[in-house]
């Protein structure tokens, strides 16, 4: 699994609206990566809807949520659209199939998804923390707002 002051690397997804996000065009800002196994599932919903609803508590600690799984950008739309996803980017790590997932190290051979997980990266691209939950535990965004600094 990756460290805490390691880089998380360049990257590119598409996310809901099939617009491309790339980590070298938002250097300067932090990001919180929370990855989540799949859409359509109630824990998954409660943390993205989590993240819409804090949007502007991020927007003031200059943090870009991310909502990460290893569906499709078809999938991920249908899904913002049925949960009321407008804020927030969910992005498909759907191909090479949970490709980011790998590289950070928190993908799930067995179930073939990423871990539930929040993992925070500072302006240069470094990790500053990293919280892995249980599968049907929700993400606590408070914790997280905590470590974001």
């Amino acid at each position: 699994m990756i460290e805490i002051g390691h880089s998380v690397g360049d990257f590119e997804l598409k996310d809901q609206r099939d617009q491309l996000f790339r980590t070298r065009e938002n250097k300067g800002k932090k990001m919180l990566l929370s990855f989540h196994p799949l859409a359509w599932t109630p824990v998954c919903r409660d943390q993205m809807l989590s993240l819409e609803k804090n949007y502007e508590r991020f927007q003031a600690l200059n943090t870009i949520p991310l909502g990460i799984s290893i569906d499709s950008i078809f999938c991920k739309k249908a899904w913002a659209d049925a949960i009321d996803i407008s804020k927030i980017h969910l992005l498909s790590d759907f191909w090479p199939h949970g490709g980011l997932a790998l590289r950070l190290g928190i993908f799930r051979h067995k179930g073939g998804f990423s871990e539930r997980a929040s993992i925070i990266v500072d302006e240069q691209g470094a990790v500053t923390f990293i919280k892995v939950y249980p599968i049907h535990e929700l993400s606590n965004i408070e914790e997280v707002f905590a470590n974001i600094r």
